[in-house]
């Protein structure tokens, strides 16, 4: 599970340089931020043997990466073939000085260039974060100039003008159902053929749980013939597709199906050619693994990628968490389910890094204390797991991170079985932290002025902590109650209470079916509200602050800098909601405005907002902790709230836990908070997400050079254009060929699947 971080800084740059052209929610504004990660230092420690293979996984994660734009939108590969063409004819400089000899201002071309570092940032038109599409903020006919005159068309004319004929009007295109992404009447998805609805993603679900199939590295495709009978295609990521194989796990699954009445087709292939290459570089890696745990890792990683098997990557996975304290950590997979609409299709996402030995010295002392931190947590000792399996906890510098987005900290692997088994391991991405967190006192939001000094001055450290305690005790705790296939359970049904109704334990997980796959939409964000509380509950521990070296008056500004900034996130969290929906665009940021919800909710001026009217005469509003409240009221508030979120996820209680979570993560106009006007005003003021710019490694003989890049759009641009010396062009056509063998399932995108959505 990924933790970006809670407060993004949110200014009102935006609003105003982004002009007439678009709404300034659907475009990256030419002042965005851009930082570079910094490893040097990490990568300069490594020795030879050590920065191959840190090399070799790279690539494989970089190549993996790019199945996002698959995993995305119908003309995200197009759009990507197309820049990528662009800038290896001309860099961003050369490309300038015809885009100004085309007539083009300086802000104009700057905002291509903003566009390109976006797609490239978020592998995708779309952001990672909060699912919104985002448009060049330049006129279209202006673009459409600079990419027909430019270099790469002198060069192809017919493949680039083609490229730019598939996606030119959908780059643009800002009618309602692809304005985010969702599933039905909501948005747009790949993750499903354009006619889905939510009633196949449920049944789908039901399918594959029924024949214990996951659904993290599918898609789903529907067909509907001449009499109105849908037909339903799952595909499975793998190298091998039809072809006959030699006997594995998967080729008995590979066939069809009848399932309540409709019939369904299991097949693999999907992102054959992509695979094929991350699948080489992990064999290149293998050779150079620091033990057996890495080399059998790596080996059942290949085997998961090449037959389509999630089964084998468990396997992978048992072997990463035994790898314990690697010099070279790394994680690759279809893991994260954030952005499938459904809630259980995984991102594909890489990652590559190394420890930082004194920053993970502090989370290993924090491991120390788990146990004992364990007992804190406000449910019965029945309601947690068996026994605390000790994870690794390392504090990380990032090489390389490819996916759609980099997260502040990980908890993994998301296999509940392995997690309640075998354990998980944590991390901590300090050189992300460093960069994408950093705070100017000027775009600092909804605080109060006097507490505005004392939020930068530990909002990092505050974070530390947080990230700490999420990640290791929120996403490393609780129990669920299971009974397996033989019938057994795996609690005493006569003697454990359900203390929210003092009764004997009613309902359970079943055979075959997960976290994910019960509570299905609401399963992401309900997890991070229970691993934020978790931060937040235990970061009032004297023993937990004095691990990371606070004490007395230093301590007691890290608990109220904490607090304060997971209340202004709930705030900031509106920018993610769509009310035309009524629905939630990011799982942490709903996470966090329920968990302002239920602070407010504990009344007594814990907390306050405030609308006001800012120097500049338009709405603002004003954020207030009451520090001297924090325990006395927003603890034993908080502990009521976590004690049901544990109690309904232990005994897969999805009613109950829809009925909560939902009433929580409610937006309405309703008095004090008339949150629906806030929202307006929380737009007005917000700032973009950061866009980080890593770099690339490169083999020359047998030395890895580490490559590094400027922050700034063209950096980032550069560094990508730079990622895939050998086989840049082969790559564009392969994911230009992908999209094409599908595309039949988006025509016309404006028309919505009949049916509820």
């Amino acid at each position: 599970m990924g933790e970006p971080e809670a407060g993004s800084e949110f200014g009102n740059g935006a609003a105003a340089a982004a002009g007439p052209m678009a709404d300034t929610q659907y475009i990256l504004p030419n002042d965005i931020g851009v930082s570079s990660l910094d490893c040097r230092e990490a990568f300069r420690l490594l020795s030879p043997t050590e920065r191959l293979y840190a090399h070799h996984l790279s690539r494989a994660a970089w190549y993996g990466g790019l199945a996002v734009l698959l995993q995305t939108s119908p003309e995200a590969p197009y759009i990507y073939a197309l820049l990528s063409r662009l800038f290896r004819a001309q860099d961003p400089d050369q490309l300038r000085q015809h885009a100004l000899a085309e007539g083009l201002t300086e802000e104009e071309y700057q905002a291509f260039l903003v566009y390109a570092a976006g797609v490239y940032s978020n592998m995708g038109n779309y952001k990672s974060f909060g699912d919104t599409k985002f448009v060049p903020n330049l006129p279209k006919e202006k673009l459409e100039q600079v990419i027909l005159g430019s270099e790469a068309a002198q060069q192809h004319p017919e493949e680039v003008r083609g490229l730019w004929q598939t996606c030119g009007e959908l780059m643009y295109s800002l009618e309602p159902r692809l304005r985010h992404l969702g599933l039905g009447k909501e948005g747009i998805t790949t993750y499903f053929s354009g006619n889905c609805t939510m009633e196949d993603a449920k049944l789908a679900q039901d399918f594959l749980d029924s024949q214990n199939l996951s659904a993290y590295n599918t898609r789903l495709f529907k067909e509907v013939n001449g009499e109105g009978k849908p037909h339903y295609e799952v595909r499975l990521a793998s190298v091998l597709g039809s072809e006959p194989s030699l006997d594995s796990e998967m080729t008995s699954k590979l066939k069809s199906y009848e399932f309540r009445g409709s019939p369904f087709q299991v097949t693999r292939g999907d992102y054959a050619p992509i695979l094929q290459k991350v699948v080489e570089q992990l064999e290149k890696a293998k050779v150079y693994a620091a033990n057996s745990h890495q080399g059998q890792m790596l080996a059942q990683y290949i085997e998961s990628f090449t037959q389509g098997s999630i089964e084998a990557h468990k396997r992978g996975s048992r072997f990463w968490i035994q790898d314990k304290g690697p010099i070279v950590e790394s994680y690759i997979g279809f893991i994260e389910s954030y952005r499938d609409p459904f809630g259980s299709r995984g991102e594909f996402e890489g990652f590559v890094a190394v420890v930082n030995k004194a920053m993970s010295a502090k989370f290993e002392r924090l491991v120390a204390s788990a146990e004992q931190l364990l007992k804190e947590l406000p449910w019965p000792p029945a309601f947690e797991k068996d026994k605390f399996l000790t994870p690794d906890f390392t504090s990380l510098d990032v090489l390389t991170f490819a996916g759609s987005g980099i997260p502040a900290g990980i908890n993994i692997p998301n296999y509940d079985d392995l997690r309640q088994t075998e354990g998980f391991k944590n991390v901590s991405l300090g050189n992300v932290l460093a960069v994408a967190y950093a705070t100017q006192r000027e775009k600092l939001t909804f605080l109060e002025e006097d507490d505005k000094d004392l939020y930068i001055l530990w909002k990092g450290p505050s974070f530390d902590v947080q990230v700490g305690l999420h990640e290791l005790l929120g996403h490393g705790s609780g129990k669920l109650f299971v009974q397996d296939e033989k019938g057994a359970f795996n609690f005493d049904q006569e003697t454990v209470i359900n203390p929210e109704t003092g009764e004997q334990i009613q309902s359970w997980y079943r055979s075959g079916e997960t976290w994910d796959s019960k509570f299905s939409t609401i399963a992401s964000s309900y997890e991070e509200c229970r691993a934020e509380s978790v931060g937040l509950y235990l970061c009032l521990h004297p023993e937990v602050l004095e691990i990371f070296g606070f004490e007395g008056a230093d301590a007691e500004d890290v608990i109220y800098v904490n607090w304060l900034n997971m209340v202004r996130a709930g705030l900031l969290a509106l920018e993610f909601y769509t009310p035309e929906a009524s629905n939630w665009r990011q799982a942490h940021m709903q996470a966090r405005f329920v968990i302002l919800r239920v602070l407010l909710e504990a009344g007594e001026g814990l907390v306050t907002i405030t609308p006001t009217t800012g120097s500049d005469g338009r709405p603002d509003a004003r954020v207030r902790l009451d520090r001297s409240k924090i325990r006395s009221v927003g603890k034993p508030a908080l502990e009521r709230f976590l004690r049901r979120l544990q109690v309904l996820k232990s005994t897969g209680d999805v009613a109950a836990g829809r009925a909560l979570y939902e009433g929580y993560a409610a937006v309405t106009d309703a008095p004090p908070e008339c949150f629906l006007t806030l929202r307006d005003t929380v737009l007005l003021r917000k700032e973009s997400r950061k866009l980080i710019v890593q770099p690339n490694t490169r083999l020359e003989d047998s030395d890895v050079q580490l490559l590094e890049y400027e922050a700034s759009a063209a950096g980032l641009i550069r560094s990508f254009s730079e990622r895939f010396p050998e086989d840049g062009p082969e790559l564009e056509e392969i994911l230009t060929q992908l999209a094409t063998a599908d595309a039949r399932f988006w025509k016309g995108p404006s028309e919505a699947p009949s049916g509820q959505a």
